[in-house]
């Protein structure tokens, strides 16, 4: 790698996503968030000594660990500087809000060896992926007064190593409490859709037409059958009135014969 050149880490997949949901417009609160409506930013400004001397003390406690066991140590302590340095960049470039859709984390810093470039790395949490926020200190840490913000993320069997980590922010519970109340308005939301969805179902189901399958069997109307009595009144019309027509043709056959001229 070439001095110069940067490494870029970007979530892609998250970073898609949140391209199709993203509000325009709003106001802003420090940094720039790609027209995504900014509702907090964190601060890392008053944290960045004790953070650098968290740091530099857990640096040389490992490098005495070291010097001990393996003798690797002793090029710890010289690269200390160097490390320090790396660590101040790093702290000073963070950026971490909160957006309507995401929690939105971005960082640039040089490499481990910094004449090799920069690294710039992107994090972008979906907000309806978020679990809990959880506020961690060690004993370490509550020495300097550093706290970690983790982020859980939801989902079954996901290891510790999935969730998103943060050290040296400032005033972490009133970043908490902002995720948090976000979280509940969006789930309120989704949960009033859900029940105005439900309750829009049997109006739909009115509405639409339906299917021949689906409709109803229309009923026929049948004329009442008729009783023994009926029939037998039914044979004595239809015997008289065959009486009637043989009347008739026989009368017709005398006319006929008394009409034709004697020899």
């Amino acid at each position: 790698m070439r001095p110069g050149d940067e490494v870029v880490e970007i979530d892609s997949l998250e970073r898609g996503l949140l391209s199709e949901s993203r509000d325009a417009g709003g106001y802003a609160a420090g940094s720039e968030a790609d027209d995504d409506t900014i509702l907090y930013t964190a601060s890392f400004d008053e944290m960045e000594d004790k953070f650098i001397e968290y740091q530099t003390a857990q640096w040389v406690m490992y490098s005495l660990l070291l010097v001990l066991v393996w003798g690797l140590g002793l090029f710890m302590l010289l690269y200390l500087p160097v490390r320090r340095y790396v660590m101040r960049k790093d702290i000073r470039s963070r950026k971490l809000y909160l957006t309507p859709n995401a929690i939105v984390y971005k960082v640039t810093k040089p490499v481990p060896f910094p004449c090799f470039g920069m690294l710039k790395r992107e994090k972008h949490v979906l907000l309806p992926s978020v679990q809990d926020v959880i506020i961690e200190q060690g004993y370490l840490q509550s020495l300097f007064g550093v706290y970690s913000l983790r982020i859980e993320n939801v989902g079954v069997r996901r290891p510790t190593s999935d969730d998103f980590k943060i050290q040296g922010i400032g005033n972490p519970s009133a970043f908490k409490k902002v995720i948090l109340n976000r979280l509940s308005y969006i789930r309120s939301e989704v949960a009033s859709r859900q029940v105005s969805t439900i309750e829009d179902l049997p109006s739909l189901r009115i509405g639409q037409p339906s299917s021949p399958m689906m409709s109803p069997l229309k009923t026929q109307r049948h004329e009442p059958l008729p009783n023994s009595s009926d029939l037998l009144l039914l044979q004595k019309l239809e015997e008289v009135g065959n009486s009637v027509k043989r009347v008739q043709t026989l009368i017709q056959e005398q006319r006929t014969q008394s009409s034709e001229p004697s020899c």
